[in-house]
């Protein structure tokens, strides 16, 4: 079992977690499991799992912070589980990285369905590890992007992206001149086999728009239009 993916289930429900962790060591992953925010972000540094299932609400502070707090030494999947759906929740959501959002009750099989989803995305490097050489650069305006480092910049100046931001950042750079529908970006970055709501892209396009244009980024790099998707394009 030294292969099999592991599953840190981050859950205050006794009995919901309990379920989603029988579940998953079902399906072979290696679970582990925390009941507050501290000990989850404990346990995510010490265990390093591939996939973070996170509830929002949590004693100690919650699954917002848990995951800012995760994405400063991991690019583990994150997928967060809510009972509200106030769309606040799923922007600040990802804003800090959550790979994806479930409103509870969801069954555990959809669960897993949604983790399996997550799970077929390629692998990004770990925050801080290196990589010799910078071979695999695209740029387009002032924007330029190392696939081999995975860093981006704007003007010179870094701009930090979430896996997700970079991942359809790269897709748009590679083909400037093409127009990408909402099921073209998630079938490339999610994966073929997608659960949840299309318009997610929205969302993560919205972020990496203002993360570039904080930046200094051209008005317009990132063009809408409408009824189809997205598209690279000088303001």
């Amino acid at each position: 079992m030294s292969d099999a993916l592991r599953v840190l289930v981050v859950e205050d429900e006794t009995e919901l977690a309990a379920v989603v962790i029988s579940y998953f060591e079902r399906e072979g992953y290696l679970v582990d499991s925390a009941v507050d925010g501290p000990s989850a972000v404990e346990k995510a540094r010490v265990g390093l799992p591939d996939l973070v299932i996170l509830d929002l609400m949590l004693p100690g502070f919650d699954g917002i912070e848990v995951c800012r707090q995760i994405r400063t030494f991991s690019n583990a999947y994150i997928l967060m589980l809510t009972a509200r759906e106030e769309e606040i929740d799923k922007i600040v959501g990802f804003a800090v990285g959550a790979d994806d959002y479930v409103v509870k009750p969801v069954s555990p099989r959809e669960l897993i369905a949604r983790a399996k989803a997550i799970l077929r995305r390629p692998r990004t490097q770990a925050i801080g590890s290196k990589v010799e050489g910078n071979d695999d650069l695209l740029r387009f305006a002032e924007i330029e992007l190392d696939s081999n480092s995975r860093t981006v910049t704007v003007g010179g100046k870094v701009v930090e992206l979430t896996k997700t931001e970079f991942d359809l950042l790269e897709i748009m750079m590679e083909s400037p001149k093409n127009v990408f529908s909402r099921r073209t970006l998630l079938e490339s970055v999610w994966g073929g086999e997608w659960y949840g709501e299309i318009h997610v892209v929205d969302v993560h396009i919205g972020h990496l728009r203002k993360k570039l244009a904080d930046a200094g980024g051209s008005d317009g790099l990132i063009r809408t239009i409408r009824g189809i998707g997205y598209g690279m394009e000088l303001g």
